[in-house]
């Protein structure tokens, strides 16, 4: 069904207009009538683009911005908002910026006082995050991890001493390259893979790295389409100074609950001193 959008006038600037990742219900009632109502959007591809404006009842004047043609292109935009103009920003799906091209654009922007509007909606670390089941409270995105072997190593090998939960985004091909390379440095540690989300066949795999490798690498539907690998942080095991079951159900529990909720129970279980347990997790 096309939406109706309501053509309103909108002034003057950069709007940052987030597009959904896959199900296309997920756009947002202020980003149809934000690209029904500005002079020009500025599309990744401009032919995937003009397919959802299509679903939406809308024909745009559009511009195509890359990454390889962003500074090109940047001037050229950027003088149609200094001129008075209205500008929608979009990528190919999810919050422009985001292991999308954009970048160049804000920074341009920023610089020469332009105004710039976040229209915020759909972003698969967010979405991807959310359903985890992992520590989200503090957390690292790095995008798209290296394509070659060493550097890849390299980048995964600091999650051995990294506290925050990580996420990255993987490709089709290389998806289980990069799961082997996790389950060798970290065979223990929890991860999750949210594969095509919003879309007909989203999959979310969570476990130890090595069991998540053989769900994958035994299955070729689970190694199609687009991935979200979110890595649990590094947890300190807590010392035997506790006792040694009271220690082994609290580094299990810290790893579902937060420290002071985890420490709780098993203070309250074993008749245990509620802050030298907390005081163990945390340091």
């Amino acid at each position: 069904m096309k939406s109706k959008a309501r053509i309103r006038s909108l002034e003057s600037a950069l709007y940052i207009v987030a597009t959904p990742i896959g199900n296309l219900g997920d756009i947002t009632h202020r980003a149809i009538e934000t690209l029904a109502g500005v002079d020009l959007v500025a599309a990744e591809d401009t032919r995937h683009t003009k397919k959802l404006l299509s679903h939406l009842g809308l024909t745009k004047d559009m511009q195509s911005l890359h990454d390889h043609n962003e500074r090109d292109k940047a001037s050229y935009l950027l003088d149609l908002v200094a001129a008075g103009g209205s500008v929608a920003l979009v990528s190919d799906a999810g919050t422009p910026l985001i292991s999308d091209p954009g970048y160049v654009l804000v920074a341009q922007a920023r610089q020469r006082e332009l105004k710039v509007v976040p229209v915020p909606g759909a972003c698969a670390l967010i979405a991807a995050l959310s359903a985890s089941g992992l520590a989200c409270d503090r957390f690292s995105f790095e995008g798209f991890l290296p394509v070659k072997s060493k550097a890849k190593r390299d980048a995964l090998e600091i999650l051995k001493s990294e506290p925050r939960t990580c996420v990255y985004y993987e490709s089709t091909h290389r998806i289980v390259d990069t799961l082997k390379v996790v389950a060798e440095l970290l065979p223990k540690r929890q991860i999750t893979i949210a594969r095509e989300l919003t879309k007909t066949f989203e999959t979310f795999l969570s476990g130890p790295s090595e069991d998540v490798l053989g769900l994958v690498a035994s299955d070729a539907n689970q190694q199609k389409g687009e991935f979200v690998l979110i890595v649990e942080g590094w947890r300190q095991e807590v010392t035997n100074e506790i006792g040694e079951e009271p220690a082994r159900l609290l580094n299990a529990l810290s790893r579902e609950l937060p420290p002071k909720k985890a420490a709780m129970i098993v203070a309250d279980h074993y008749g245990l001193n509620k802050k030298l347990l907390y005081q163990s997790l945390i340091e």
